[in-house]
């Protein structure tokens, strides 16, 4: 009786250990896929519920969070500046890119996951040298200066990009042509159209420049490019057996937002939450990839009102009349949506400086 006592109580703490080291063990996702719906404030978010023809992607999230989104020195941030404390865990001043108070450069996610060995990409509706891009790769006191924001692209560590701003490479104010410094430094640059899928080799850095300034907005006929895109850069990354770092922006809902135009924000979110799909099919595949979902700030001030009677002052509840209230961004909370490894740990409310944090803890397997 005692040798069967023994036992069981020697096999029950192997296996409260072996729960306990289970418990223990370190979320390390193998790739991250961070898609930043620029302006897209909580409203922005409920537009697929009312406008879109399938469900809203966003019912596919269970792990949810909110992250304040004030930068340094204002109350109201600008792209800059949540984009670099997005991309590098640092507080900063409207404008600043990828640097913080003192002008010192901080490490971004895409380098430091480059630095892991992970392949890197970015891909955006805007010019791929603006602001929420920029801060993933470049490090300048001035987010307007786009023409040397470029030129750091093709000196970084990024392996794919795509989007607008062909000119800031070749109608520059140096009169400078950067096509073939981009060859130089080991890019393929189409100025004309995406690859077709599964055609990109493993080894072989792309970039896709397919507008002069930013991408046309959906409803002046931009088609599937994001989410093509996004598809492209994760067939090309995940070749890397080390992990990859994708960063996709939807850029122009921020425009819609400042230009209180509701069907502009409709189109550009419809078509984002196409990007949001692609990256959970292929995160739900893969099985080791954290998708992570937000934005660097609200625009715009809109909201889901009920319909207004601009005759008789009265409001219809029964049917959705969309307004703004600024033509310029707002200091709302932003939603964080979160899917794969780790995701739990974003749940709660936090500065968004915490979402780098984050990932670099999980990228390393903190």
């Amino acid at each position: 009786m005692k040798n069967i006592l023994f036992l069981l109580l020697t096999l029950g703490l192997v296996a409260c250990t072996s729960s306990e080291n289970v418990q223990n063990k370190p979320e390390q996702p193998a790739n991250i896929i961070f898609l930043i719906g620029d302006g897209m404030g909580l409203s922005a978010v409920s537009t697929g519920f009312y406008y879109g023809e399938q469900p809203s992607v966003f019912t596919r999230f269970q792990h949810i969070g909110l992250q304040q989104t004030s930068s340094a020195k204002q109350k109201v941030t600008d792209s800059a500046a949540s984009g670099t404390a997005l991309a590098t865990g640092t507080k900063t001043y409207n404008g600043a890119i990828g640097i913080d108070t003192t002008l010192t450069p901080h490490q971004s996610i895409a380098e430091l996951t480059a630095s892991l060995g992970w392949s890197t990409g970015v891909v955006a509706t805007s010019t791929i040298s603006h602001a929420t891009p920029a801060s993933f790769y470049a490090h300048v006191e001035q987010r307007g200066m786009e023409e040397e924001i470029a030129a750091q692209l093709l000196s970084s560590e990024i392996d794919f990009f795509a989007g607008g701003g062909l000119a800031r490479f070749i109608a520059r104010a140096d009169s400078a042509n950067l096509l073939p410094v981009a060859a130089e430094k080991g890019f393929l640059v189409d100025t004309t159209k995406l690859a077709a899928a599964g055609t990109l080799e493993a080894d072989q850095k792309y970039g896709f420049l397919l507008a002069q300034g930013g991408m046309p907005p959906m409803i002046q006929g931009r088609g599937d490019f994001l989410p093509d895109a996004t598809s492209l850069a994760i067939g090309h990354l995940s070749q890397n057996q080390d992990g990859f770092f994708l960063m996709v922006e939807g850029s122009q809902i921020d425009w819609a937002g400042h230009a209180n135009s509701t069907e502009y924000m409709v189109g550009e979110m419809l078509d984002f939450e196409k990007v949001i799909a692609a990256a959970l099919d292929y995160a739900e595949k893969d099985g080791n990839t954290l998708v992570v979902v937000t934005a660097d700030h609200e625009t715009g001030g809109f909201t889901l009102g009920a319909l207004h009677n601009e005759e008789t002052g009265a409001l219809n509840y029964a049917e959705i009349g969309p307004v703004f209230a600024t033509g310029g961004h707002s200091a709302t909370l932003i939603p964080v949506f979160v899917y794969g490894p780790g995701a739990h740990k974003f749940t709660g409310i936090y500065q968004n400086t915490e979402i780098f944090h984050k990932m670099a803890a999980l990228a390393k397997g903190e």
